[in-house]
């Protein structure tokens, strides 16, 4: 039985607001992702909501950046607060106090938070990917860590690692495919040039929000590609420690559903944005729930049949 970590008694009173915080950050940035969190035992959800603010304020300094130099520096300061607060045990920023604290008591490399820096980074010096091999190195470095790290918070057995950094591959792509609109916005573009060339499909035509035969087929193309990514992780899940695999499941499952809302809006990424609604997360929680049960039950009959026979 994997036992419950617990935090140092002496500081609980004054960390356990700042979990409180975490828990709203996650809530407010990401309901699909706090709502998996929701099938987790407490001390993992605390956990990955803390992982969740880390992650999710390192990504704000990008996003709000006026400029990138700017963001650039608060990057730079960022990295720096970090290195200090896990080396040498200074922890003076909240969202550090509880995120290396989460890190320390489960064994979270040194290396995976500095790889996500590394991706924000990428982020600033320009996201027009020539290929998906390039695009596939942001996606690793920005949302296949976070998986790596949440491998370390829930427990897990090899290969576990290998099929969380596909899942995060899939989860990046699915965020890729439903902010489109969003992103031009800011004068981001994440398709690969060469996807877009193949299907002879421009940025001039993606600035100008076209939806046709072309822009279809290039949506069709990317969604078969994040769901092959999916595919590769599902084996991963069963590698986990008990107490996550049903979160991780609901999770992956959640996001593979905003793939569904791209295709029932008829791939209007620009206008609308692709949401799971809640009657349908409860939907993909009980198709979830049901699925490891059925096979159980038919276990269990096959057992009983041999036995019979």
């Amino acid at each position: 039985m994997r036992e419950t970590p617990d935090l140092a008694p002496a500081s609980r009173e004054e960390i356990e607001p700042l979990y409180v915080a975490a828990a709203e950050a996650t809530a407010t940035g990401s309901k699909s992702f706090y709502f998996a969190t929701r099938f987790f035992p407490p001390h993992l959800a605390r956990a990955a909501h803390a992982v969740y603010w880390f992650c999710r304020h390192t990504d704000d300094l990008v996003d709000e950046a006026p400029s990138m130099e700017v963001g650039a520096a608060a990057l730079d300061e960022w990295e720096q607060a970090l290195a200090r607060a896990w080396d040498a045990g200074r922890r003076e920023e909240p969202i550090l106090r509880i995120f290396v604290e989460t890190a320390h008591q489960f064994r979270i490399p040194r290396e995976y938070p500095f790889e996500l820096i590394e991706g924000m980074r990428m982020d600033l010096q320009g996201t027009h990917y020539a290929d998906f091999a390039s695009l596939r190195e942001f996606c690793y470095r920005v949302a296949s860590v976070v998986g790596l790290m949440m491998c370390h918070v829930i427990g897990f057995r090899d290969p576990a690692p290998a099929h969380a950094i596909d899942l995060g591959i899939a989860m990046q792509l699915t965020n890729i495919l439903r902010d489109v609109g969003e992103d031009l916005r800011r004068g981001r573009v994440y398709l690969p040039a060469e996807d877009l060339e193949h299907f002879g499909y421009s940025v001039e035509d993606l600035r100008g929000a076209v939806i046709d035969d072309r822009f279809r087929a290039l949506m069709q193309f990317q969604i078969l590609r994040a769901e092959e990514y999916y595919q590769r992780a599902e084996p991963g899940i069963a590698m986990l420690h008990a107490d996550g695999q049903f979160a991780v499941r609901v999770a992956a499952d959640v996001y593979r559903g905003i793939l569904r809302e791209i295709e029932q809006n008829g791939y209007d990424v620009f206008g609308r944005r692709a949401v799971v609604p809640s009657s349908r997360k409860a939907w993909i929680t009980a198709r979830s729930m049901a699925v490891p049960m059925a096979r159980h039950t038919m276990h269990r009959l096959a057992f009983w049949k041999s036995m019979n026979a």
